[in-house]
Order: structure tokens, then sequence, then C-alpha cells
């Protein structure tokens, strides 16, 4: 009683295994049904491909912005020595690991891709209600690349029309040209806005102490100082500076040697010199009043309140002067770094369509098509093959009827 079991065990295997050569016998069985389907394939592929609207891709390639330090920067970092070696390797270290990153992110800011929207009516083209939609869709027709070896940034626009393609990838470059003129991308362009924003203050106060020597004139009715008073304020100012000068030097002096020391002595005879002679010329044994004497009571103390709102002045003048040169050094440094944008290889107007790619489609789909045909043929060879046996052909019957939308009342009476 196990010797039939056994052997129907041993035997079921091997009539149900497959080899290659029954897969070949087939297909080849089947051969005009999968030529049928891989043919059906082919020339849907081929009219699809004939319908499909043709697209055309515009590429334009720029040369961005030079982000390497000037060299009135590279002077001055030089000038600091080790500290400078420092800051430029921390400037590298914490700059992006392609600059170019910077550069396509600004391409693909909102106030670019807006500008571009509104310029060419592109709300209209794509059918969007809102700018949001139809910034979108603009992204999905433009290809950025700035990884390449070669440092340089390509844009790419894909559209219907040859023509509107390169305006599109023209316009691209315009309106990110725009954007950089109003940033300060560069080291020498950050220098200008700073040296930019100095100068307008210092314009501001420069105004301001003008206004204040204006009404300095009008109050006093004096319009220059005469020479004499200013020789006595230059005098007493330089015989200020060396009293104090010397007082700096006796306490130096006394602080190691006594007061009947020889060279303190000295110190000191030459200290009661300078403050006599400053008290002869402001006619007051304080050394540190400002009052000097003149032919007009009051004309010294005018005199001096002129000269510090003339001072201001020209102090400002001076600030302004020096502000004014490193704001040209640094528009001269901006400039020779590249701040403007340029174009190596314009867009022009494409001479072949980019989409759709007909011989590409037709072979893809034809593969397929030939992948479909054989798979079709191998399942329909197995399912006649399990229609053979009644007891497969049954539960076949009735998986089929289970799969029907209305089920048969004698089988819904079963279940």
């Amino acid at each position: 009683m196990t010797a039939g079991p056994e052997s129907s065990t041993v035997s079921h295997p091997e009539q149900q295994e497959i080899s290659l050569l029954d897969i070949l016998l087939v297909l080849a069985e089947r051969r005009k049904l999968i030529f049928l389907i891989t043919v059906i394939f082919a020339i849907g592929a081929i009219i699809i491909s004939l319908v499909l609207p043709k697209r055309y891709t515009a590429e334009t390639t720029i040369l961005p912005p030079d982000a390497k330090s000037s060299s009135l920067s590279s002077m001055m970092t030089s000038q600091l020595g080790n500290l400078g070696g420092i800051a430029a390797l921390a400037g590298g270290s914490l700059g992006l690991k392609n600059p170019n990153e910077m550069f396509i992110a600004m391409l693909k800011s909102q106030t670019v891709e807006n500008a571009m929207v509104h310029r060419y009516n592109l709300m209209q083209e794509y059918h969007s209600k809102y700018l949001s939609l139809a910034r979108k869709s603009f992204e999905k027709h433009v290809t950025l690349d700035g990884n390449g070896k070669d440092g340089l940034i390509h844009i790419s626009v894909e559209d219907w029309d040859p023509k509107r393609a390169a305006e599109l990838a023209n316009g691209y470059v315009d309106q990110f040209r725009t954007l950089s003129q109003t940033l300060a991308i560069t080291e020498a362009g950050q220098r200008r806005l700073f040296f930019e924003q100095q100068l307008q203050q210092s314009k501001d106060r420069l105004a301001d102490a003008e206004e204040a020597l204006k009404e300095t004139e009008q109050k006093t009715g004096m319009i220059q100082l005469d020479s004499q008073a200013r020789a006595l304020i230059e005098t007493a100012a330089s015989l200020r500076a060396q009293v104090t000068a010397k007082e700096v030097q006796l306490q130096a002096m006394q602080t190691y040697a006594t007061s009947e020391n020889a060279n303190v002595v000295e110190m000191q005879k030459e200290l009661d010199g300078l403050r006599a002679q400053l008290a002869k010329l402001t006619g007051n044994q304080d050394e540190t009043s400002g009052a000097l004497i003149a032919p007009k009571g009051m004309m010294a103390q005018t005199g001096l309140e002129y000269v510090r709102r003339l001072r201001d002045v020209k102090y400002y003048e001076t600030i302004f002067e020096i502000l004014a040169r490193q704001y040209e050094l640094a528009r001269l440094d901006e400039a020779k770094e590249g701040a403007v944008i340029q174009v190596v290889d314009p867009a022009i107007v494409p001479d072949r369509r980019s989409f759709p790619q007909r011989a590409l489609i037709t072979v893809v789909t034809t593969f397929i098509g030939f992948f479909f045909a054989c798979s079709f043929a191998l399942a329909q060879a197995g399912l006649a093959h399990m229609r053979q046996d009644p007891e497969t052909n049954a539960k076949l019957s009735l998986l089929r009827q289970l799969l029907r939308f209305r089920r048969s009342p004698a089988i819904a009476h079963e279940r």
C-alpha cells in the first residue's frame, strides 16, 4: 500500500518539470501570435510618437562671478601675516563645496521665476490661475546644471516653439543678471556695499558739521579767523602738549629718584619755564585754561569756537574723501572680479526637436511588446495545460464563475 504513493510522489514532479526547451517549443508554436502582438505595439509606438507634440530645448551657458578675494583684500590678508592665513583658511572652509550652488539657488529664487512668468505671460501659456502654479510649471521646463568640471552653469529651457525656447533661455539670464546687480555677491561687492553705506553716513555728518559752522558764523559774526588768533591757538595747543609731556616724564623720574636729583631739578626747571610761557600767552596762571590774550575781549574765545567748528568740518571732509576713495577701489575690484554675468554660449534657436525621440520610443515599445507577447504565449500555454486535467479544469470554471459580477443562483445556493 505504500508503494503506490511513493511512486506517485516521485513521478509527479518529473511530469511537472519544465525545461528551457519546453519554453522554446511553446514560443515557437505560438510565433505568429507573438509576432502579431509585437507588430501591434510597434505600430502603436510609431503612431503615438507622431501624434505627440514636439518640444524644443534651447541651452545657454554662463560664467558665474568669481567669488575669490580681490587684489585689495589679498594685500590686506598678506599684511595680517599668520592671522591673515588663518582668516583665509576659515573663509575657505566655511564656504560652499561648489560655489555654483549659490548661483543656481539664485536662479531658482522666486524673484527670478516670478519675473520670467510676468515677462513672458507664462500664466496664460501654462493655463494657470495662480502665480505659484505657473512658477512650478516653468520649473518643470527648466534644467539647471552647475556640477560640471568646467565650472560653468548650463541652463536648458524646453518649449513647444523653438524661437520661444531660445527667448526664455536668454531671458532667464537677463533676469538673473538684474538680480545679481542688486546684491553684493562677491567679496568686493560686499566691501562696495559697506563703503557705500559708510559714505552716506559720513556725508550726513559732514552736512551737520557744515550747518553747525554756519550757525557759529551767524552767531559770532566771524567769517574767517585772522592769522593772529589762529597762531595764538596753535601755539597754546603746542605749549600745552609740551607741558603735559614734561609732567609725565617728571612723574616717571620721581619713581626712582629724589627731588634733589640733578635730572629731576633740571626737568622741573624746564617744566616751570613752559608753564610760564603758557601763562604769558593765555594771560592766566592756569595753563589748562583756553582763554587767550586778544586785542578785543572775547575775540579769542570766539575764534576758538570757530576753530572747533571748522576743525569738525575739515575732519568729516577728510573722512568723506577717504571713504570715497575706498568706495571707488571697491567698485573697481568688483568690476575686475566679473560681477557682471558673462554669457559663454547664448541660446540659439534649436534646429532639432528634443522630444519626442521617435526612434527610442519605437525601439523601447517594440521590446516591451515582444516581452508581453512571450509572457502571454507562455500564460496561454500554461492555461491550456491546466485544462487537460479534469480536476483543475473544474476549479478554473468555478473560479471564473466566482469572479463574475452576477453569480448564478446555483452557485449562490451552494455557498
